[in-house]
């Protein structure tokens, strides 16, 4: 492989080509520490053009690559395997924005742009980007659209596939499809931007795109409240869609145990709401009108949902700090986990009208097989969203009760999951983590369509091979 390091030199600079097993150390774990892979080398290309030389020759020496991001995917999915025969591919020197269109309301962007720095360049013009998620400050938006990330704002303004427009990828022969269109309406054939949207960098390498900007809100309430049952919630949210419409935002849920464990690890955490419900809810709504408009509706659906007793409790932040407190507070829950030890994490999707059947029976499964678990859900409940993940009860090592169930705790939860049709990946991808039941959740025929597809674009299988679909 020298002669191939070698010729890496005449397309990047040689302190771009990292060798050196310290110099390679933080590209080769995932954000979990799960997954812990070796590479050849790992490369930090600038240019779309670099991208492109880098994959001609690695199809030309048969060299598989992974590309990466922020690298803060749960699903491994951005690791290389350990042949250390395998290139990992960093776009983060990828990071420029390219152009802002403010008639057009679009930016586009390369992808090793940090999310949070999208962000804060459509605020300098006036704009929101509303993709928003707990790892904004260092994930990247060629990883968020590798990924379809959905995030908090997922209720009202979609995944990372509906606000893109446009895309700039590498393909497997190292050509690069120029897709860079802010158009809204383009039926002219296939929809290549939605194939690689999503295919987790295993169909092509994004390396710009295009994407949505929106007016920014003129006025934001938020609010936690204080629900006993999963069938309250759901009946909740149908009150705030009748009542609130597209002015809803974010309809997040969290247990019990969840705040449970995030006081625990962060007391400035605590839940403000009486009485330590079995469900709280936070709930955002956003207007173009006055703040007085917005916070009338909420008062007045708030009442509403006192009168029908869908609610027991609730408060109102009485300024952004303490919004901000409330978001912070559920995005913490997250942070508690890692504080608490490795556990068991279930990213999935569920119909509402299922999600009370799906929860009740699972966790009565759950506490019946293996006693003393802590279930610790929490999610975006506005789009059926669930985190539900499972630590093992208190005193236990969690090392050892994850090596011990593991197996059983996924098959119990999938199990549920194909009962209530729904989806065991609703936005962390598939990766190496669920590339063993993809096959049996998709179905034969879809499988075998997602094998056709990565056989025709990808026919060596050098684009992070053995993630999503094996061929």
């Amino acid at each position: 492989m020298q002669a191939f390091i070698e010729h890496l030199s005449k397309i990047l600079e040689q302190r771009y080509i990292l060798t050196q097993d310290e110099d390679k150390a933080p590209y080769l774990t995932d954000w979990r520490k799960r997954y812990i892979g070796k590479a050849l080398a790992v490369l930090l290309p600038s240019t779309s053009d670099e991208v492109a030389a880098i994959v001609k020759l690695c199809a030309q020496n048969q060299v598989a690559l992974v590309p990466q991001g922020g690298n803060t995917g749960f699903c491994g999915g951005a690791t290389p395997d350990n042949s250390g025969k395998q290139v990992v591919l960093n776009l983060k020197r990828m990071n420029q924005i390219r152009e802002i269109d403010i008639a057009n309301q679009t930016i586009t962007i390369e992808a090793g742009c940090i999310l949070q720095a999208l962000q804060e360049k459509a605020l300098e013009h006036g704009f929101l980007f509303p993709l928003s998620l707990g790892a904004e400050g260092s994930c990247m938006i060629g990883g968020n659209l590798a990924t379809n990330a959905g995030g908090t704002n997922v209720l009202r303004y979609g995944n990372a596939r509906d606000l893109c427009l446009g895309l700039e990828v590498v393909t497997a022969k190292g050509e690069i499809w120029n897709g860079i269109k802010g158009l809204r309406k383009d039926n002219t054939g296939y929809d290549l931007r939605d194939l690689f949207i999503g295919s987790e960098g295993t169909l092509g390498i994004i390396t710009a795109a295009v994407m949505k900007l929106y007016p920014l809100p003129v006025s934001q309430w938020t609010t936690l409240v204080a629900c006993e049952n999963i069938a309250s919630t759901i009946a909740l949210l149908n009150l705030f869609q009748k009542r609130a419409s597209s002015l809803l935002t974010g309809f997040e849920m969290m247990t019990r145990e969840s705040l449970d464990l995030n006081e625990k690890h962060f007391p400035h955490m605590a839940n403000p709401l009486q009485g330590n419900s079995p469900f709280t809810v936070l709930i955002e709504l956003s207007d173009h009108e006055s703040e007085e408009h917005v916070r009338q509706l909420l008062e007045a659906i708030l009442e509403e949902a006192f009168e029908v007793k869908l609610i027991s409790d609730a408060v109102i932040a009485s300024n952004l700090a303490q919004a901000n407190t409330f978001w912070h507070m559920r995005e913490h829950i997250t942070l508690a986990q890692a504080e608490e030890g490795a556990n068991l994490k279930h990213d999935i999707t569920i119909p509402l009208s299922s999600l009370d059947s799906f929860i009740q029976q699972t966790d009565a499964l759950m506490r019946d097989k293996f006693p003393g678990v802590r279930i610790i859900n929490f999610g975006h409940l506005g789009d059926g969203n669930l985190h539900y993940n499972i630590a093992p009860p208190l005193g236990v090592d969690p090392k050892i009760f994850n090596e011990v169930n593991e197996k059983q705790i996924h098959e119990l939860v999938y199990g549920q999951v194909e009962r209530c049709k729904g989806s065991i990946s609703a936005e962390h991808g598939v990766g190496q983590l669920k590339l063993d039941g993809l096959r049996a959740h998709k179905g034969e025929v879809a499988h075998e369509l997602m094998r056709a597809l990565k056989t025709a674009l990808d026919p060596q299988n050098i684009l992070n091979p053995h993630k999503v679909v094996s061929i």
